[in-house]
C-alpha cells in the first residue's frame, strides 16, 4: 500500500466513523436500534442517491479491498457476539413453547421463501436453482436475536412471561436457522452438489462442544483470579476465535459460522462478569471502526436508482413473504401451545426483527455468487423495514398497559401472604441498605402477619453495548440487585415476617415505585432520601434521610402538624420492637387525640430537646430527623384497617 493509498484509507474511515454515529443517534432518536441508522449510512453513500459521485471519492475502487479486508473481521467479531449473547438460560421451563414458536418461525418462511425464489430465479439468471432456493428460504426464516433483545430490554419486558419465552424462541430459532444457513453455504459454496470436506463439520462441532467447551471454563477462572479481564484472557479467547473460524472456513462452511459457535460455547454460569467485560472490550473496536466498515462495502452494492416496475413487484413479493410468512409462523407456533392470542402476537412481531443479522447473510449470498446485486438490494430493503416495524407493530399489539399489567401480575405472585400488613422498602445499594432494612422490618413485626417487600429500582446502564442485545450488562446489573436483597432478606425471616424481593429495571423510577407499591398493597413503604414524585402514594412512606445513630436507645418522635398521629404510631412500633424507650415532642399545643394517642402507646411527652443516641422520627418540618413519616393518602381509603389492625406496644 503506498502512502497515498494509506492516507485514502485513513480518510474513509474517518468518514465512515463519522458518518455511522450520526445516523446512529438519529435512528435512537426516533425509537429505533442505532444499526438501522448505521445501515442507512453504507447506503447513502452508495449508488442510489447519488451514483458514484460519493463512492469513487471517498472510497477509490484502490483502497476497497483494504475495507473488504476489515469488514470481514467485523463480520467475524459481529458473529462471535451473536453467539455469545445467545441465553440459553431463558430456555430453561419454556422449551417446548420456544421450541413450537421457533419451528413455526422458521419452517413456514422457509417454505414461503422456497417458492418465490422460484418465481425470482426466472429473470434473475440464476444457474443454479437448488441452492439459491434454499439460501432464499433460509434468509427469510432468520430472526435477529441482539434486535429483538434491544426491544425487550428497552421496554421493561424482559422479565415478562413475553419477554422471556421470546428470548427462548429467539435463541432457538438462531440456532436452527444458522445451523440450516450453514448446509445452505456448503451446497452453494460446491456449486449445488456438498463438498466431501464439509463432512468435517460434524467431528469439527464434535470437537467444540466436547473438548473446547470445557476448557473454556479457565477462562471464568483466571478472570477471577485476576479481578478483572486481562489482556492475556482476551488474546486466548481472540486466538480460539480466529482458529475456529479458519476451522469452518477450511471446511466450506464460512468463517462466520466459527465465529458464531465460538460464541455459543464460551462459559455462561459464573460468567457474566467475563462474559460482560469481553462484550464491552470487542464493542470498541467492532461498533466504532470494523462493522461501519462493513456498512458501506454492503451499502456499495446496494442500488435502488435502476428499479422498474418488475423490480418493484419483486420488492413487494419478498416484503409479503418475509412478514406474513415470519408473523404467521410464530402465531401459529405460539397458539398451538394455548399461548393467548394477544400475546401470540407479541411473539411473532418480535420474532420479525432482522436487522444486521440479515445484512450479514445476504453479503455471504454475495460473496458466494447466490444472489445478485439487484436481489440483494432489495433483500436489504425487506431487512430494513422488518426491523423497523418490529417496535411500532408491538407497541400497537402489546401496548405498555399489558407489559405494566405483566409486570404486576409477576410481583403480586412472588408474595408470600396474601393479606398480609404489608411494608415495601426501596433499597438503596451500599451501606444504607440494612439500617433502613432493618426499620421497615421493625415497623412490620408488630402486626401478623406481616410481609416486608425488599425492592431495588435498577436504573439502565449508563454504557451499552450497542452491536449486540445488550443483556450482559443488564442481567449482570439484575443480577447482583437479586443477590443482594436476597442476603438482605434472610434476617427479615428470622424476625418473623415473611419476606419477598423484587428488581425493577427503570427509566422512572417515581412511576415504578408507585405501581410497585399498589401491585403490593403496601401500606406503609420506606424510600432513601431524594426520592421525589411521590405524591400520589396511597400508602404511608417514609423517607429515611440518614441512618440511625450507632447504639441508639431511644425514639423520639416530633409529632407535630397533620401527620403527627402517623408518625407517633411508626415510631412507637419501631421502639416496641426494639425495646427502645419512646419520647414525644407534640409541639406548644398538642390536640386532644394526639395528646390520647401519645398515653395509649405509652409514650413520654418531652420539649424538643433531643435526647443522646436517639432515633429521631417527625414530619417534613422536622430538621434534625433521620426519618420522615407522611400519612397515607387522604384521597384513597381502602380495607387495610379493616383487614389489619394496628397493634400497640405491650
Amino acid at each position: 500500500m503506498t502512502a497515498h493509498q494509506l492516507g485514502q484509507l485513513l480518510l474513509a474511515l474517518a468518514g465512515v466513523i463519522t458518518l455511522a454515529r450520526l445516523l446512529g443517534a438519529a435512528a435512537r432518536r426516533l425509537g429505533q436500534p442505532p444499526v438501522i441508522g448505521e445501515i442507512l449510512a453504507g447506503v447513502l453513500v452508495g449508488p442510489t442517491l447519488f451514483g458514484t459521485l460519493i463512492s469513487d471519492r471517498l472510497f477509490p475502487v484502490d483502497i476497497r479491498t483494504a475495507l473488504a479486508g476489515l469488514a470481514n473481521v467485523g463480520l467475524v467479531l459481529f458473529m462471535f457476539i451473536v453467539g455469545y449473547d445467545l441465553d440459553f438460560d431463558s430456555v430453561k421451563g419454556r422449551r417446548k413453547a420456544a421450541v413450537s414458536v421457533s419451528i413455526g418461525s422458521v419452517l413456514l418462511p422457509l417454505g414461503l421463501g422456497v417458492l418465490l425464489a422460484l418465481w425470482l430465479a426466472r429473470h434473475h439468471d440464476v444457474a443454479d436453482v437448488a441452492p439459491f432456493a434454499l439460501f432464499i428460504g433460509a434468509a427469510m426464516s432468520v430472526t435477529a436475536f441482539p434486535v429483538l433483545a434491544r426491544i425487550l430490554t428497552d421496554r421493561g419486558m424482559l422479565r415478562t412471561e413475553v419477554g422471556g419465552l421470546a428470548l427462548a424462541s429467539g435463541a432457538v430459532d438462531d440456532v436452527i436457522a444458522w445451523t440450516l444457513l450453514a448446509g445452505v453455504v456448503a451446497i452453494g459454496a460446491g456449486g449445488g452438489d456438498v463438498p466431501w470436506q464439509t463432512l468435517l463439520a460434524v467431528p469439527y462441532a464434535l470437537v467444540m462442544f466436547l473438548l473446547v467447551r470445557p476448557q473454556l471454563r479457565r477462562l471464568v477462572e483466571a478472570r477471577t483470579r485476576a479481578g478483572r479481564l486481562t489482556p492475556g484472557i482476551l488474546a486466548v479467547m481472540l486466538v480460539g476465535l480466529l482458529l475456529s473460524c479458519w476451522c469452518t472456513e477450511a471446511i466450506g462452511v464460512h468463517a462466520i459460522f466459527g465465529a458464531f459457535v465460538f460464541g455459543a460455547i464460551m462459559p455462561r454460569a459464573g460468567g457474566e462478569l467475563l462474559r460482560h467485560e469481553t462484550l464491552e472490550r470487542l464493542e470498541q473496536v467492532s461498533v466504532l471502526l470494523l462493522l461501519p466498515v462493513f456498512f458501506v462495502i454492503a451499502g456499495l452494492r446496494v442500488d435502488l436508482s435502476t428499479l422498474d416496475s418488475t423490480g418493484l413487484l419483486d420488492l413487494a413479493l419478498i416484503l409479503v413473504v418475509a412478514i406474513t410468512g415470519k408473523f404467521a409462523g410464530a402465531y401459529l407456533g405460539a397458539r398451538l401451545n394455548r399461548i393467548p392470542a394477544r400475546r401470540a402476537g407479541a411473539l411473532a412481531a418480535l420474532m420479525n426483527t432482522r436487522g444486521l443479522t440479515e445484512i450479514v447473510i445476504l453479503t455471504v449470498g454475495v460473496q458466494l455468487g447466490i444472489l445478485d446485486d439487484t436481489l440483494f438490494s432489495l433483500m436489504v430493503v425487506m431487512a430494513l423495514v422488518t426491523t423497523v416495524m418490529a417496535g411500532p407493530l408491538l407497541s400497537l399489539i402489546y401496548p405498555k398497559s399489558l407489559v405494566a399489567r405483566d409486570i404486576a401480575e409477576l410481583e403480586r405472585a412472588a408474595l408470600g401472604v396474601p393479606d398480609a400488613y404489608r411494608v415495601l422498602a426501596v433499597v438503596p445499594a451500599g451501606a444504607s441498605a440494612r439500617p433502613m432494612v432493618d426499620l421497615a422490618t421493625a415497623v412490620a413485626a408488630r402486626h401478623d402477619p406481616a410481609e416486608v417487600v425488599l425492592s431495588r429500582i435498577v436504573p439502565f446502564p449508563a454504557a451499552r453495548v450497542e452491536v449486540g442485545a445488550g443483556l450482559s450488562g443488564d442481567l449482570l446489573a439484575m443480577t447482583a440487585a437479586m443477590k443482594e436483597l436476597a442476603d438482605l432478606a434472610e434476617p427479615v425471616r428470622r424476625q418473623g415476617p415473611s419476606a419477598a424481593v423484587f428488581a425493577r429495571f427503570s427509566a422512572d423510577p417515581a412511576a415504578d415505585i408507585l405501581a410497585q407499591a399498589d401491585t403490593t398493597r403496601a401500606d406503609v413503604v420506606f424510600v432513601a432520601a431524594g426520592q421525589e414524585g411521590l405524591a400520589a402514594l396511597r400508602a404511608s412512606l417514609v423517607t429515611v434521610l440518614a441512618p440511625p445513630p450507632d447504639g441508639w436507645d431511644t425514639v423520639l418522635v416530633r409529632a407535630d402538624g397533620d401527620d403527627g398521629e402517623a408518625v407517633l404510631r411508626l415510631g412507637a412500633a419501631i421502639a416496641a420492637t426494639q425495646g427502645a424507650e419512646l419520647i414525644v415532642d407534640a409541639g406548644a399545643r398538642p390536640g386532644r387525640r394526639l395528646a390520647a394517642a401519645v398515653r395509649e402507646l405509652g409514650g413520654t411527652v418531652l420539649g424538643p430537646a433531643v435526647p443522646p443516641a436517639a432515633l429521631v422520627i417527625g414530619t417534613v418540618a422536622a430538621a434534625d430527623a433521620h426519618l420522615v413519616v407522611r400519612a397515607a393518602h387522604p384521597a384513597v381509603r381502602d380495607d387495610r384497617d379493616a383487614r389489619v389492625p394496628t397493634t400497640t406496644p405491650a
